[in-house]
């Protein structure tokens, strides 16, 4: 399981859940090569622990902007029928917004206020130098995805691939 983000020209985006389906139905294996080559991102199962560490665990839970939009935030596309999760998308204005965010962004502040909540389920303070080292890295990987989708005025379409 997975959660993809990729870059899409607004001229090219459709808004059709069979579109979207498209869009995302490459291989593990050929996305994992096209990362850095393409405007696209991968987070892999842990999403959740990047969405909390942006979007923040109550009380400090931001429920819309920039922070919310960083990963799981969007605008929904269902998939009729198929029982999975609706794809999101992201306009050309509010991947500037995030990217704006991201560029700003304190990740050790970040990363305090959502530690406490994070830690337990990855067993604990012992986890606590890799699951930094995680969330750093995607942070960074994030924040360069964002920017470069930004500069090219571009929207963005989030699947979760199970």
């Amino acid at each position: 399981m997975y959660f993809h983000l990729r870059a899409v020209p607004p001229p090219a985006l459709r808004n059709s859940a069979a579109w979207m389906r498209r869009l995302f139905e490459d291989d593990w294996d050929t996305v994992r090569e096209r990362i850095g080559r393409h405007r696209e991102e991968v987070l892999d199962g842990t999403y959740l622990d990047h969405d909390l560490l942006y979007a923040g665990a109550p009380p400090h839970h931001e429920p819309s902007g920039p922070r919310a939009d960083a990963v799981l935030g969007g605008r929904p596309v269902l998939q009729p029928g198929t029982g999975r999760p609706p794809f999101l998308l992201l306009t050309a204005a509010q991947v500037a917004r995030v990217a704006a965010f991201l560029r700003s962004a304190d990740f050790e502040g970040l990363w305090q206020l959502a530690r406490d909540t994070l830690l337990p389920a990855h067993g604990g303070p012992a986890a606590e130098e890799e699951l930094h080292a995680v969330l750093a890295v995607a942070h960074r990987d994030l924040t360069a995805f964002y920017g470069r989708t930004a500069r090219h005025g571009d929207a963005v379409v989030k699947c979760l691939l199970l």
